[in-house]
This record gives C-alpha cells, sequence and structure tokens, in this order.
C-alpha cells in the first residue's frame, strides 16, 4: 500500500490543532497512522517536526500531501536528496 504523510486533526470547534504523521493512504484521515512526525498549530502558526523521521518516510518512499508540502516550507524543511554527479 501507498505511504502518504498527512495531517490529523485534533483541538475543539474552530481551534485546530493537527499532527503531521505517515499512514497507509486508505486509512480515514483520522484513523489509524504509522508514525507521527510532528505537530502544526494553525492558530499561532507553530511547526514542529522530527526532520529525522521526516527524511526517514521521504527515503522510504511516502508521499507528502499538497498541504503537508506547504508545512514543510513553513518549518523550512529541506528534504535530503540522493544526487550524484556524473563527470
Amino acid at each position: 500500500m501507498a505511504i502518504k504523510m498527512r495531517l490529523q486533526r485534533f483541538g475543539v470547534h474552530k481551534r485546530p490543532f493537527y499532527r503531521v504523521v505517515a499512514s497507509e493512504s486508505k486509512n480515514a484521515r483520522d484513523g489509524k497512522f504509522l508514525e507521527i512526525l510532528g505537530t502544526y498549530d494553525t492558530i499561532l502558526d507553530i511547526v514542529e517536526l522530527d526532520h529525522n523521521k521526516v527524511q526517514k518516510w521521504l527515503s522510504n518512499g511516502a508521499q507528502p500531501t499538497k498541504t503537508v508540502k506547504k508545512v514543510f516550507k513553513k518549518s523550512k524543511f529541506v528534504a535530503k536528496t540522493n544526487t550524484k554527479v556524473e563527470k
């Protein structure tokens, strides 16, 4: 199955708080997940990510959603890529 990095909603009415999680694409938004990668508070605009965990899931083929990509940009996360220089 495909692994997605997505937001899982928490909080109360009109006060959302999100976890960035890795989960299988067929699971519900707030359903089972494989690992918590960080948090995102939309009101205070605070992003906390475990960069090592995110990099591990990206290297294993997990696909971030569009919204999670925007959260990565806010946190200034840069994915390490294996670039080979040819002579």
